[in-house]
């Protein structure tokens, strides 16, 4: 990657000087940093830590990536943001944060979702991508266009107490598909199972320190490894990861522009309902069987009225207890537990059955704000 000539200031060098001092950076690795221009996939639990320590190293241009507003929810694990940024746009509020970290790096704002419409356009002016998302849809549309693009990509994922890291680069080894090939027909969020606040930070700063390694060169790489962490036990494991001949990615013959990265959701998207179309249809009295899967814990925080509940991992062994002639509707905190369980009550029969797309959370935004929100 190419380095600027001119000198670092005198406050450069003041402030970096920690760095200057290791002969693995020095003054040559930190122009290097100021010179690199790496993108940020989310401002949330993974984009903070990435965030708050790429700008303090001094990465000179950092773009961030995110549509969404500060949370409540998101200031016990997102640390980017403040108790004072809450309903704010998460980009405005990193800027502002990072401004004042450092306000010699650049932060350039993509305020959208990354689509396969715009994945191109975003991360070509980019050298080096870190992934912070927290979805299937989108980890898969940064893999193909890093692949199709030659980008490396810098790896993290979250889950409950575990979390995983790895960096992708198809020109020396594996992509995310050759690890997981095509995305899973649904996959529970942060929002859905937990996660200890902790956990985002540290997978983050692995990230973190991987990306400043790719600048300066130091170190050896998680290329051709996935590194396993469990908070629980505070254990790291580590997988050899091969590349795969057949990737539809970046195997022989693949064609990685052309992937349909969400190829699972337009499938999906005819077994689901809105909340407001479901609203309608309980306004005219339709008969409805609306079906809880999520745990005991969350119905105690907000729940739909004239609900049957039933746990997701107790769905398979107590279908006997819904209607089979009764349209059924059933609903989590965001959507994807309960389109897991869409999916196994139409291999169990049941041919009237639908996922309330976005879970309760969207009937909290479009028809009951007076939920509790968690």
């Amino acid at each position: 990657m190419a380095v600027e000539l001119d000198t670092l200031t005198r406050e450069e060098l003041q402030r970096y000087s920690r760095h200057l001092i290791l002969p693995e950076i020095g003054v040559d690795g930190q122009r290097a940093l100021k010179a690199a221009r790496v993108l940020l996939i989310g401002a949330g639990g993974l984009g903070s830590p990435l965030a708050l320590y790429l700008t303090a190293a001094g990465v000179g241009t950092i773009g961030i990536v995110d549509d969404d507003a500060v949370d409540l929810t998101n200031l016990q694990r997102q640390v980017l943001h403040g108790s004072s940024q809450v309903g704010r746009s998460k980009i405005l509020s990193a800027q502002q944060r990072l401004a004042d970290l450092n306000p010699d790096v650049k932060i350039v704002p993509f305020q959208t979702r990354l689509t396969r419409d715009n994945v191109t356009s975003i991360l070509a002016e980019f050298d080096i991508v870190a992934d912070g998302s927290d979805n299937f849809t989108t980890r898969y549309i940064v893999n193909d266009a890093c692949v199709a693009l030659e980008k490396i990509n810098v790896y993290g994922s979250v889950y409950r107490f575990e979390g995983q890291a790895s960096v992708f680069d198809a020109r020396k080894g594996p992509c995310y598909r050759c690890l997981f090939p095509q995305p899973p027909q649904a996959g529970a969020s942060c929002s859905d199972v937990g996660v200890l606040g902790v956990l985002p930070g540290i997978i983050g700063l692995i990230q973190a320190t991987e990306v400043l390694k790719l600048i300066t060169g130091a170190g050896e790489s998680l290329i051709g490894r996935l590194l396993l962490f469990d908070a629980l036990e505070m254990r790291f494991r580590e997988l050899k990861l091969m590349k795969d001949a057949q990737c539809p990615a970046c195997g022989v013959g693949a064609q990685p522009t052309t992937l349909a990265a969400t190829a699972n959701g337009e499938a999906q998207a005819q077994f689901e309902i809105s909340a407001s179309d479901l609203r309608d249809k309980l306004k005219r009295g339709e008969a409805i069987e609306l079906l809880d899967v999520r745990e005991p814990v969350e119905r105690e925080i907000a729940k739909l009225a004239n609900t049957r509940e039933i746990p997701l991992g107790e769905l398979t062994a107590r279908t006997q207890e819904l209607p089979q002639n009764v349209p059924i509707v059933a609903y989590c905190y965001s959507g994807a537990r309960s389109a897991s369980a869409v999916q196994q009550l139409r291999a169990a029969g049941f041919a009237d059955v639908k996922n309330l797309r976005g879970g309760i959370l969207a009937w909290m935004d479009a028809i009951d704000p007076t939920l509790t929100r968690y």
